[in-house]
């Protein structure tokens, strides 16, 4: 949509983040057609269809019965009767004012000394009496005016407008909000039970966090659109009508001059609408781009630490932060200007209804005041009531919106509908499964062939082992097994029957499957077996969980089968968790069981426990077992190798040694691993014995770290199945061996974690002190000031406005003519002057206050990305802190404290000054007035408040209750396979529905206490003024107080009031400003482990790059349950090469990423020049380190500024750029180009290929002369060619310095100086080429059988 910028981060699970989102004024863009275009993200095909769903107001009612169409249509009637209350009061208010004007006349005629009242006539005093006439030749009649009891009559009036009001705005809102919730509900049900119908490539396709949102705030925007708002809209409406139909009728002439005026106001809040989303759109534009610069530089955060380039990126953003802050400054000076602008206009709008209404009472006698005052009232309290109905036009169109998502997927039918109960179900099943020549991709990846031409037979009653690399479609092929998706050609059969003519829930039921990351749920221990068969007895359940090797670990907890295994399992260990999901399977009595690397996160000893468990339960079962380690796949009657989706090799285990393929890859890198790590596990017994005592005083101290590390491995892992938590290249054998080295062990742990677990969850902050925020406000004390100066003035407006109102009122009672019409144009020119105050005085708010937030935003904003820049790479690896969510923190928190600081203070002084002024304007006139006037001020600021408050709409109490079934859908959704796979979806949905009943309740129980409240609200200034007037009455008779005083004392308090309850309202901004603000502070006190700005630490001058790992242990913080350095020692003298060579998840990268102090070792010590790296300072340790990965990350700007950023520490030249460029080969390639190095590299290098890009990276590399070189697979990802060329360059590069190659390629590996093979983070062999060819170990394998190295 046109003039809307939505820049939206990545959706993470969990985080519901709405980076730059103008689409509110998208939405509104267009709310009168009934078009709506839905742009959601059908990524079928990964393209965007815009499909453009008509879904008409109406239709939103689609779900609603008889009887709430009934109620709605009550509460609308209610509606219209009271939209024409507010009129009805100004009939009752214009003769009140004419009682009180004649009343006064008569009095000021009577203290003519020459008159008297006689007869009930004012006639001349004398013996005849002659009657008095006036200039229209009319006897005046006395005496028969009782103003107190013309007083009582109107207060009775006003109080019986306000009962009725009451009532009608009761049964209003409480019969639109009753109808409401009971849509709502059917809606939720309605939705809920579709998706969990859905098919699994709809689940790819929608990511679960959109759906729960859907499921929460789109459903609510249906219920904002067709709960209390229709009827406020319909109110409003019929407000604004009659109040312009009560001004034709009663005069016409005054209310077209009025609405002569109105044009100039509309002009201006429209410019200021298109001014102000003009400015919007170029300041989100301009932060759109600090946001691309932070974006990148946070994805790119390695190379960004690597070469010291922190400061460099901070002035890179806040660069583009000034442009984004000038056009913030601008915009607030546009509001303020136009707010001046119309406020001039309603003043001069006042000035001239007010001269020529006068006229026309004064002059020509048309009109009576009281005529005049219903006339100029019921134009602008019409116009007022307009302006109010807008909001409700908004709601009804995100309504509308949200609709057409919810009800598009409410009418959509899945492909493989797993209800229904269509599809045959075989007498007798015998277990034999055959792919035939099965194409298939994920509907989510269609460019990515998983499955080609797939043909395998897997035998009845048979063990079937599936091997091979990751991404060769072993796990693919056991889900078309279980259906979840269906092939794109060819089949797959059971026992002969095409598996999609059989019925789906029947199918599943047979099978059991047992993952490598299994799903409870939240409950018991026997319920969650009983998942596997709703019908299994305890006797069943306790059977299964003995055949799976469970039974003993669950008596002994506590509550035995009542254990509850907390969220995603988190209070079991790993073992635990596969040996419940073990019996799951079995109670079922399955006659398939699917095995998906069911043992691959376990540690040695559990594995073998649940090894045991598995090889009693295969017997008689057809089994398919999909696994890495090879203990689990020898004894399998059959092993099918896969590669690129195919299955390329079948037999047993001795045949397939023999034909050297994928298999036997897999066999000769892991028997190498086991037997390095048994040697080691036996010295280390050795040496256990001698370390225990030491230990013993050591322990103490590591267990709260552990203790720390544990729960965050738990949260880890209960938060979404992390299950793809090992960087799975290619065959990722030896990295997932040896994982979880104490799991079993934690179980106890585990329950005194959990509480812990929970409130680390969602870490709440405590609101930030204002003080502080006002700190960082503090160079800005001058605008500041003159920002509130103008607030004050401001507020003092409002009552300024009532007393001349009342004065003006006040001249009709003056019998001179003269002067009449001189107080009156004095009057008049007032307004005038009021008028241009208060433009000078807004447009100063405006643009003082925005001048101040937008300063404060950005430097807040430089702060929190120099923060986060500061932070040590391990605070990256939290997926809190991914590239998005950090985006968007830096985006939303930053922008939210502006409401702390200036508006805010502004939207206090406005407040505090208009009561102010006006209570000392009131107590001026007639204190006892304004007494009785206050005891009405708590209600009417009250009223006020909840006006506000309906405004918005009362949706925002509902989210709350709606929190437990939001829980149970997202764990329904989140775990969608693993219900698919049990065939439980309808249990969820009965939970879902079961849950939905109590917010359903409590929305009804509300409809009721916001009727009263609207309708109190509705009804308080009728109340207050039917009081006010009747006690006026008393005074102006009793204590001749003159009848304008009681004007102005009312219209004073009572606007005033009102007005204090709207700011009241605006709080909330107030509240989330404090929360941005302290999670914003939480950042910039958070001291990073390995700190980047510190001057501290150790330098040297002769830095010579001897580098030694001694005994060093390793974790990464985010998965502290897999070590990946297990003991690593290996040394390399200065300029030495050392090449290490294994599998991935070896820990090769790792051992370069802890030299380049990107973390540092649990245990052990990494040595540089002698010198323990924890102690060195970190940035000059970097400045000389040079390092070129496999994938290098170029930044979005020319080649010379990417080869320059080599070396931020000084300012580099060209000569400097070309140099190293020649000595990466990369020279001539440059100048080739038309802008040589002057030439864009688009993001991330894009424009360039591989071997260019590498290059580039190489010549960053050398322009710092680094004395230590890493090269991280530096070649790999190329084509002979461009390895040839980037090969030459890293031989130029590597002479006279200390280097440590990791490469997949033995070419580039025979001529280091030493080369060592690692296996599940240790070193299982050393030596140059030629002594570990001698050795015929590992490294001789692999060399002589050719076969990849990982």
């Amino acid at each position: 949509m046109p003039g809307s910028v939505s820049l939206r981060s990545i959706k993470r699970i969990g985080h519901e983040n709405n980076a730059f989102d103008s689409s509110d004024s998208s939405v509104n863009n267009r709310h009168y057609g009934n078009v709506y275009t839905v742009n959601e993200d059908k990524k079928s095909g990964g393209k965007k269809d815009n499909e453009t769903i008509r879904i008409g107001f109406f239709q939103l009612f689609r779900f609603a019965s008889c009887s709430e169409i009934v109620m709605m249509l009550v509460g609308s009637i209610c509606a219209l009767i009271h939209g024409s209350a507010q009129p009805l009061m100004l009939l009752v208010f214009g003769m009140l004012t004419d009682t009180f004007i004649e009343y006064d006349i008569e009095l000021q005629l009577l203290q003519e000394p020459r008159l008297e009242c006689f007869n009930y006539t004012i006639t001349w005093n004398g013996s005849d009496h002659v009657p008095y006439q006036d200039e229209m030749n009319a006897t005046k009649s006395c005496g028969l005016l009782d103003i107190e009891s013309e007083m009582t009559k109107f207060a009775l009036y006003y109080v019986g407008i306000g009962c009725g009001v009451f009532l009608l705005g009761y049964v209003q809102i409480c019969f639109w909000v009753t109808a409401a919730a009971r849509q709502i509900q059917q809606i939720r049900k309605t939705y809920f039970r579709k998706v969990m119908r859905m098919d699994i490539a709809w689940f790819d396709c929608n990511s679960v966090g959109e759906l729960n949102t859907r499921m929460s705030d789109d459903i609510n925007k249906i219920n904002d659109a067709i709960s209390d708002q229709v009827g406020i809209f319909i109110q409003r409406f019929t407000t604004f009508v009659c109040g312009f139909l009560m001004g034709f009728v009663r005069g016409w002439k005054l209310t077209l001059v009025i609405i002569a005026a109105s044009p100039l106001i509309g002009v201006g809040a429209a410019l200021m609408a298109l001014f102000v989303a003009k400015l919007t759109g170029r300041e989100l534009q301009a932060y759109a781009k600090a946001g691309a610069v932070a974006d990148e530089v946070l994805s790119a955060i390695r190379t960004v630490s690597a070469f010291g380039g922190e400061k460099k990126e901070v002035e890179r953003y806040d660069k583009n932060l000034v442009s984004a802050q000038r056009w913030g400054i601008r915009k607030g000076l546009i509001m303020g200007f136009f707010t001046g602008y119309m406020w001039f206009i309603i003043f001069l709008c006042y000035a001239l209804a007010f001269w020529y209404g006068s006229s026309l009472v004064v002059d020509t006698h048309e009109y009576s005041p009281g005529t005049l005052v219903q006339v100029f009232f019921g134009v602008l309290i019409g116009a007022l009531n307009l302006g109010q109905a807008s909001p409700c036009l908004e709601a009804f169109a995100s309504g509308r919106g949200a609709a057409a998502v919810i009800f598009e997927t409410s009418d959509k039918d899945p492909e493989i509908d797993c209800m229904s109960e269509a599809g045959y179900k075989l007498e007798k099943v015998k277990g034999d499964i055959e792919f035939h020549n099965v194409n298939f991709h994920y509907p989510s990846r269609p460019e990515v062939k998983i499955l080609d031409q797939l043909s395998m037979v897997i035998s009845a009653g048979e063990t079937t082992a599936f091997v091979g690399p990751s991404g060769a479609g072993k796990s693919t092929a056991v889900q078309l097994i279980q259906r979840f998706y269906d092939p794109k050609d060819g089949m797959v059969t059971l026992d002969g029957h095409d598996i999609r003519s059989l019925n789906i829930q029947w199918l599943r039921s047979l099978i059991g499957i047992v993952e490598q990351e299994p799903v409870l749920f939240a409950t018991t221990i026997a319920e969650n077996i009983r998942y596997g068969r709703e019908d299994a007895s305890m006797e069943e359940i306790i059977q299964a969980a003995k055949e799976a090797n469970a039974y003993n670990f669950i008596m002994d907890l506590p509550q035995k089968f009542d254990t509850m295994v907390g969220e995603g399992g988190g209070q079991m260990s790993g073992g635990q968790k596969q040996r419940i999901a073990i019996a799951r399977a079995l109670v079922r009595n399955p006659r398939i069981l699917l095995l998906d690397m069911a043992t691959s996160a376990l540690d040695n000893e559990s594995e073998a426990v649940v090894q045991e468990a598995l090889d009693k339960v295969r017997m008689g079962r057809t089994t398919i077992s999909i696994a890495h380690r090879l203990s689990t796949i020898k004894n399998a009657d059959v092993i099918i190798g896969f590669e690129h989706g195919r299955a390329v090799e079948r037999g047993k285990h001795d045949e397939l040694l023999e034909r050297k393929g994928v298999y036997f890859t897999l066999v000769t890198l892991q028997s190498q691993g086991d037997k390095a790590l048994n040697e080691k596990a036996r010295q280390m017994e050795s040496e256990d014995a001698v370390e225990e005592l030491a230990l013993e005083s050591r322990s103490v101290s590591r267990t709260g770290s552990y203790r720390a590390s544990f729960r965050a491995s738990i949260r880890q892992r209960s938060r979404s199945q992390l299950s793809r938590v090992i960087p799975d290249a290619s065959m990722s054998i030896a990295g997932e061996m040896g994982q979880r080295p104490y799991s079993d062990s934690v179980g106890s742990e585990n329950f005194r974690g959990k509480q812990a677990v929970i409130e680390e969850e969602d870490e709440t902050v405590e609101p930030a002190p204002v003080a502080r925020i006002l700190k960082y406000n503090a160079p800005e004390w001058p605008y500041m000031l003159f920002g509130t100066f103008g607030a004050a003035v401001n507020g003092g407006v409002n009552p300024m406005y009532s007393l001349l109102f009342s004065q003006i009122l006040g001249t009709f009672s003056i019998p001179d003519k003269e002067e009449q019409r001189r107080e009156i144009d004095g009057i008049c020119l007032f307004f005038v002057l009021i008028g241009i105050i208060s433009f000078f005085t807004q447009l100063l708010q405006g643009f003082a206050f925005s001048k101040s937030g937008e300063l404060l935003t950005r430097r807040l904003r430089k702060l929190g990305f120099q923060a986060m820049l500061g932070q040590e790479i391990g605070w990256f690896d939290d997926h809190k802190n991914s590239p998005g969510a950090l985006t968007t923190r830096l985006a939303t928190d930053a922008s939210q404290v502006q409401g702390a600081t200036g508006s805010q203070i502004g939207m206090i002084v406005n407040s505090l000054t208009n009561i102010g002024v006006a209570i000392i304007i009131s107590f001026y006139f007639s204190w006892k007035l304004s007494l009785v006037i206050m005891c009405f001020l708590p209600f009417l600021a009250l009223s006020g408040g909840l006006q506000a408050k309906m405004l918005t709409g009362f949706a925002k109490q509902d989210k709350q209750a709606m929190e437990s079934a939001g829980q149970i859908s997202g764990e329904a959704l989140n775990n969608i396979r693993t219900i698919a796979g049990l065939g439980k979806e309808r249990t969820f949905v009965e939970m879902y529905e079961a849950q939905l009943e109590a917010p359903y309740k409590s929305a009804l129980k509300k409809a009721h206490v916001y009727g009263v409240c609207f309708g109190f609200a509705q009804c308080i200034v009728f109340m207050t003024n039917s009081a006010s007037y009747r006690y006026g009455g008393y005074l102006v008779k009793g204590e001749g107080l003159h009848f304008s005083f009681v004007f102005r004392v009312i219209s004073a308090i009572v606007t005033s009031g009102t007005a204090l309850g709207k700011a009241s309202s605006y709080t909330p901004d107030y509240a989330k400003a404090k929360i941005s603000a302290a999670r914003f502070f939480q950042l910039l006190d958070r001291v990073p482990k390995i700190n980047v700005y510190s001057d501290g630490g150790e330098k040297w001058t002769n830095f010579k790059g001897d580098i030694e790992f001694i005994d060093s242990k390793f974790t990464y913080p985010t998965r502290p349950d897999i070590k990946v350095l297990n003991g690593l020692t290996v040394s390399v003298k200065p300029g030495q090469t050392l090449a290490f060579v294994g599998s991935s998840g070896c820990g090769k990268s790792t051992s370069v990423q802890l030299l380049e102090r990107f973390y540092d070792p649990d245990e052990g010590k990494v040595l540089i020049d002698g010198h323990d790296s924890k102690n060195i300072n970190v940035p000059f340790l970097r400045s000389k380190i040079g390092i070129v990965s496999q994938e290098p990350v170029l930044f979005d700007c020319s080649i010379a500024e990417n080869i320059k950023y080599g070396d931020n520490t000084r300012d580099l030249g060209l000569e400097d750029v070309v140099a190293a460029a020649k000595k990466a080969q990369l020279h001539d390639f440059v100048m080739s180009l038309p802008n040589q190095y002057e030439t864009h590299v688009g993001a991330q290098g894009s424009q360039l290929s591989r071997g260019q890009k590498q290059r580039i990276a190489i010549a960053r590399a050398i322009i710092r002369d680094p004395k230590i070189l890493l090269l991280d697979e530096a070649t790999s990802a190329l084509d002979t060619e461009s390895e040839k060329t980037v090969q030459a360059a890293l031989d130029k590069a590597r002479e006279g310095r200390t280097c440590i190659v990791i490469a997949h390629r033995l070419s580039t590996i025979q001529n280091s100086d030493i080369i060592s093979v690692m296996s599940r983070g240790y070193v299982i062999e050393k030596g140059a080429h030629e002594e570990l060819m001698a050795l015929k170990g590992a490294y001789y394998k692999l060399v002589t059988t050719g076969a990849p190295i990982s």
